[in-house]
């Protein structure tokens, strides 16, 4: 008997649509995925950005339609902030006690000069400032100190030996030119002055590197050096107790190229 011819199948020309309905499937995934990821929580950034404004003492934006409504987690979040403005509140508040007794102690224990015009003892944002007269301090043109300077400056050292924080001291002249031997001019005289009481300062029981010593001649006069009264009062040697924050300030000044 003859062999029945195999029947042959058409070909299938539409295959490619299974796969590539496929690949648009997994594709379109893909796509949802990455927007699921990357899609902003824009009541999360709200709530982050009022704490964030609280935490640096602005005031927070208000969200649309009135009061905020914090999650657990947001309200985890803004508690942590609420606890560090305590904490920095309070240890604003423990400093600025601190130097305000330093300035009382210092205007109790120098009220004697401070009273003749001698001294004076001031308290600002920088810190706690004693201003002190060249005359009782040094001879004239000299920079070496007299010995009722060394017992009065021997008091300051004591109150400040207490303390932690930094300490200024510049030399201060008027514009009367000097030439010495030992002083070309002002600015060898006022560094010197200044250099003798920080010397005194260590000798005392302060640490060394708590001190800077700088000599500014008659650059920063406090009144007119046009008569002998101006002159004599911008003669002075000046101790600043900076507060923390300047000494931030003039460590970074000091590093920079």
């Amino acid at each position: 008997m003859a062999r029945r011819a195999k029947r042959r199948e058409p070909d299938n020309h539409d295959r490619w649509m299974v796969s590539y309905a496929d690949f648009m499937t997994l594709l379109f995934a893909f796509f949802v995925v990455m927007y699921g990821i990357s899609s902003v929580n824009e009541g999360k950034y709200k709530i982050f950005s009022v704490a964030v404004n609280q935490a640096f003492g602005t005031q927070g934006a208000n969200a649309e339609g009135g009061t905020i409504r914090l999650s657990e987690e947001e309200m985890y979040f803004k508690s942590l902030v609420d606890r560090r403005n305590a904490r920095l509140a309070e240890k604003q508040r423990k400093l600025s006690e601190r130097m305000k007794k330093l300035n009382d102690t210092l205007n109790i224990k120098m009220a004697g000069f401070v009273n003749n015009g001698q001294m004076t003892v001031s308290q600002s944002t920088r810190g706690v400032t004693l201003d002190i007269n060249a005359s009782m301090l040094f001879k004239p043109s000299e920079a070496e100190l007299q010995k009722e300077a060394v017992a009065t400056l021997s008091d300051i050292a004591q109150i400040l030996a207490g303390e932690e924080m930094s300490i200024e001291v510049e030399g201060h002249t008027d514009n009367l030119p000097i030439t010495t031997v030992v002083f070309p001019s002002n600015w060898e005289l006022s560094s010197a002055r200044a250099s003798s009481v920080v010397r005194l300062f260590i000798d005392h029981g302060i640490v060394a590197n708590r001190l800077k010593a700088t000599g500014l001649a008659d650059n920063v006069p406090v009144v007119s050096n046009d008569t002998a009264e101006g002159r004599a009062r911008n003669r002075r040697v000046v101790v600043t107790v900076l507060t923390p924050e300047m000494e931030q300030t003039a460590g970074s000044l000091s590093t920079q190229p």
